[in-house]
């Protein structure tokens, strides 16, 4: 969870000014966290009450996010979202965007299979993003974490993620990178942040490849980072402890809380 994060935190000054380079500083002044956090959050608190919820499922995860929403309305939503969370009604959008991927990180790591997976997923994905396109991307990275924290080797989990999704993660990042610009399109940038998980060494290398693509860097960021924290189990102490001050007392809480209850490592 911590790793979405703060690969969000990390990316959130460089979605508008592209690095195209891994050199960067890891929290130049203005380092905040976005809507990717919030919504990483929502998922989780959702997860967290599940059980008390007499919600079907779908809809527990919508209330979540129009309440996180209102708690963090500046966080830098996008307009269609903002509009549907401050309506009163629940409508379904049809969002073939990243939204859907970027805040999954929770599910990835709180179910024991990958049935389970990809049915929380349609279901967090119900109200918001009802489009075929933006459930693939957000299984593809809630079954990448689901595996790597499973100790499967990296090879394993790009095998199972071209098999099961249909992604094709042949291009390198350097391959990649020169050309690549910001849309928020699930399946042109799930692909770049797997890549950059599978091209690292260890979270703070996966997190520095995710941002110097370019792009939506604080979403790719976000969804590299929840997988590399799966699969290294260290995120590194300058980087959280840099990052927990840069959050607020209520979602440390909330991600405190879930950490232990599913003992993620980290």
């Amino acid at each position: 969870m911590y790793g979405a994060v703060l690969g969000d935190i990390i990316g959130s000054t460089y979605e508008w000014h592209n690095v195209k380079s891994e050199e960067f500083d890891l929290f130049p002044s203005g380092s905040t966290f976005t809507d990717d956090t919030v919504l990483s959050v929502a998922v989780a608190q959702k997860i967290l009450n599940q059980e008390m919820s007499k919600m079907s499922s779908r809809k527990g995860y919508a209330m979540w996010y129009k309440q996180y929403y209102r708690r963090y309305s500046n966080a830098g939503f996008g307009q269609m979202f903002s509009k549907w969370a401050l309506s009163n009604d629940l409508y379904v959008q049809k969002s073939y965007g990243n939204g859907a991927a970027m805040r999954i990180s929770a599910v990835g790591y709180a179910f024991e299979s990958i049935s389970t997976i990809l049915k929380e997923v349609k279901s967090s994905c119900h109200y918001t993003h009802h489009h075929s396109e933006a459930v693939t991307g957000a299984s593809a990275i809630a079954v990448a974490i689901f595996l790597a924290r499973k100790d499967c080797d990296k090879e394993e989990i790009k095998e199972r993620i071209i098999k099961q999704f249909s992604y094709s993660l042949d291009a390198t990042l350097d391959e990649i990178r020169k050309d690549y610009v910001f849309d928020s399109r699930a399946s042109y940038t799930v692909p770049v942040a797997l890549e950059a998980f599978f091209e690292s060494d260890c979270y703070e290398d996966a997190i520095r490849k995710a941002i110097s693509v370019g792009g939506d860097s604080d979403t790719i960021a976000c969804m590299t980072g929840g997988i590399a924290q799966a699969y290294y189990k260290k995120i590194p102490e300058h980087i959280f402890n840099t990052g927990m001050n840069i959050l607020d007392t209520g979602l440390k809480q909330v991600l405190n809380e879930f950490e232990d209850r599913y003992k993620v490592k980290r």
